[in-house]
């Protein structure tokens, strides 16, 4: 079923699925993001937007971290791109770069980049040149978390071997999935690797960790809240911003 017919059967406020609800620097949260987020499948704009408040907030306390959030955009355009070294120049430059993390969909329709119906994580450790794989609904990604990886290995030029990670924690509905994706990413990025002891060997095993779908939404409902109250009171102290606007965090 498409995401938008998903949206009305789930929801029936006034909130318009287009009607700009925050804009984040480079990304502007809809009516359709913040209905998916609160209990539907989590779209690329809320992923994105995860990655990008990462970004904001979390990487800056650590200056010599050289890891990439790659949007779920830019892992579409890898997986469907014919000439995959041809795209090297939309993506970031990976030159310096010791990990990268990447959205990975099913989506195979190349006409299509909103579609696909599942959500999983693969994590690059470049410097290691192993791709791990976490999917918490089984192996659903496996081939396609695969053709990820494959495919950024000829774009840094280098092998990369792929594990699956078997002990990824599960998810207990079909709607879960990109939750599941942010709250591991944010668990690595910080707890794996930005507070990791460097003489220390670093585990990627997800064992044992629980994940908390419904509190999780609940505090990326709460982060987004919170700017839009800033951006509404940064509009409102502005002589120049229009009501029309959404409330804007630069």
């Amino acid at each position: 079923m498409p995401f938008r017919q998903r949206v009305a059967r789930h929801f029936g406020d006034s909130l318009s699925p287009t009607a700009p609800y925050l804009s984040y620097y480079d990304i502007l949260l809809t009516g359709d993001d913040i209905r998916s987020l609160k209990q539907d499948w989590l779209t690329d704009n809320n992923i994105a937007f995860w990655e990008e408040w990462l970004e904001r907030e979390i990487l800056p306390r650590y200056p010599q971290a050289r890891i990439v959030l790659l949007r779920p955009s830019m892992t579409f355009l890898l997986m469907q791109s014919v000439d995959v070294k041809g795209i090297g120049a939309a993506l970031p430059n990976f030159s310096k770069v010791t990990h990268i993390f990447l959205p990975v969909n099913d989506n195979r329709d190349r006409e299509r980049a909103d579609g696909g119906s599942h959500w999983s994580l693969l994590l690059v450790s470049v410097i290691d040149g192993v791709a791990f794989h976490y999917d918490s609904l089984g192996g659903a990604n496996f081939l396609e978390a695969q053709r990820c990886a494959d495919r950024l290995s000829r774009v840094l030029g280098m092998a990369l071997r792929f594990h699956q990670m078997e002990d990824c924690p599960q998810q207990e509905n079909s709607s879960d999935c990109g939750v599941f994706v942010c709250i591991l990413m944010r668990h690595l990025l910080i707890k794996r690797l930005l507070n990791a002891n460097a003489n220390e060997k670093v585990s990627m095993s997800m064992a044992n960790k629980m994940i908390d779908s419904y509190g999780g939404r609940k505090e990326m409902m709460k982060i987004i809240e919170s700017l839009r109250k800033e951006g509404e009171r940064r509009r409102s102290a502005s002589p120049y911003a229009s009501s029309h606007t959404p409330p804007r965090i630069e």
